[in-house]
């Protein structure tokens, strides 16, 4: 039968929320494995079970996976397998991650005994902190909470997979295909679409799913760049959390913050002790908190899960008098600004091109954002 194969660091302490699950086989067999289930235990929204029960939506993720039979699939969150079933059908083997036991278990009842028992491997625990066996292509319903999490650990893979078929939120899936202008085009978009080609391919309604969730959802099909773009993604997502702070202003506007200038006067000095370049300590006046006191500031950052929300981070900045290097990192900071012609720009109209541009010229005045 399908092995269950527990990992070491599978995580109960953080369960997932608000999406997740299979498809089926056929109407009549989706319908009674359904009611067994049901039998056995209620669905657990928490973990995001809610299962995709019509067998089209399936076969069409499926298809626009474009399996080979040679093809070794992950599939994140498989349910009871409705979805599993049908990747069986045209892949040489399955690894399916699930977080719940009581699913791993459902799901090797129900290839026990079939062709497609030895094609199956179940990984248990929590697929953002288990270490992923080697895979071609990566199918998941995609509980909704891990949906940045995982869009990247699957982008960071080496060797990447040749193509991902993932089903999320709506309002994440178009945040993850939107071009520059439109209103959903964010911080998500550009890091997506820097590391891979990002296409929606389908529309699924809530009542696709049993228990239907509060949202509606999207299949979203992501091919990996090859080779892979030669960036630090550090480097690249740094500059991009600055300028998509307040992504209607200007990119000047993101470097207003007396919080930021701090962090990028700090990654300045940095890269001068690494690279030996000196700093004119002689005639740089001393950055020593006034009467020993430190301030803090709130600094505003894009969120991590690509919703366009902004949350506020505290950051100690002491009380300092204005010295020469902070003279010298803000001079540098207005020039490539000026000089690369993107300071008056907003970062919701700008295009990958751009962000490469100016992540260029900074680097090049020694500024660094990892």
């Amino acid at each position: 039968m399908g092995k269950v194969q527990k990992r070491s660091g599978h995580g109960g302490d953080k369960p997932y929320s608000r999406g997740g699950g299979g498809s089926g086989p056929s109407a009549s067999a989706k319908e009674a494995a359904s009611k067994a289930v049901n039998k056995v235990f209620k669905m657990n929204t928490d973990l995001g079970q809610h299962i995709l029960k019509n067998p089209g939506v399936a076969q069409a993720i499926v298809d626009k996976a474009g399996l080979k039979q040679s093809d070794i699939v992950l599939e994140v969150g498989p349910g009871t397998g409705n979805l599993t079933v049908k990747i069986l059908e045209k892949a040489r083997h399955v690894q399916a991650v699930e977080m719940d036991p009581r699913m791993a278990a459902e799901l090797t009842k129900r290839v026990q005994g079939t062709p497609f028992e030895k094609k199956l491997s179940i990984l248990l625990g929590d697929v953002i902190k288990t270490e992923l066996p080697y895979f071609d292509v990566c199918i998941s319903n995609t509980p909704y909470q891990i949906s940045s999490p995982l869009v990247f650990k699957l982008l960071a893979l080496s060797p990447a997979p040749r193509v991902c078929v993932l089903m999320f939120q709506r309002e994440f899936a178009m945040r993850l295909v939107a071009r520059p202008g439109d209103p959903l085009y964010c911080r998500l978009s550009v890091n997506a679409q820097m590391w891979a080609r990002c296409t929606h391919i389908l529309k699924v309604g809530k009542n696709n799913f049993k228990p239907p969730p509060k949202v509606e959802s999207s299949v979203v099909r992501i091919e990996p760049k090859n080779p892979r773009p030669t960036v630090s993604y550090e480097e690249w997502d740094g500059l991009l959390r600055i300028v998509f702070v307040r992504g209607n202003r200007t990119m000047r506007a993101g470097f207003a913050s007396r919080a930021v200038m701090e962090i990028v006067e700090k990654n300045y000095r940095t890269w001068c002790a690494t690279n030996d370049v000196p700093v004119d300590e002689e005639v740089e006046m001393e950055d020593v908190p006034v009467d020993g006191e430190e301030e803090v500031e709130e600094m505003e950052v894009d969120d991590d899960m690509g919703t366009g929300q902004v949350q506020k981070i505290k950051v100690k900045v002491g009380k300092k008098k204005r010295g020469r290097v902070q003279e010298l990192v803000r001079a540098k900071v207005d020039k490539v600004l000026v000089e690369t012609g993107l300071g008056e720009k907003r970062a919701v109209k700008c295009e990958e091109g751009d962000f490469l541009k100016l992540l260029y010229a900074f680097n090049m005045e020694g500024i660094h954002f990892s």
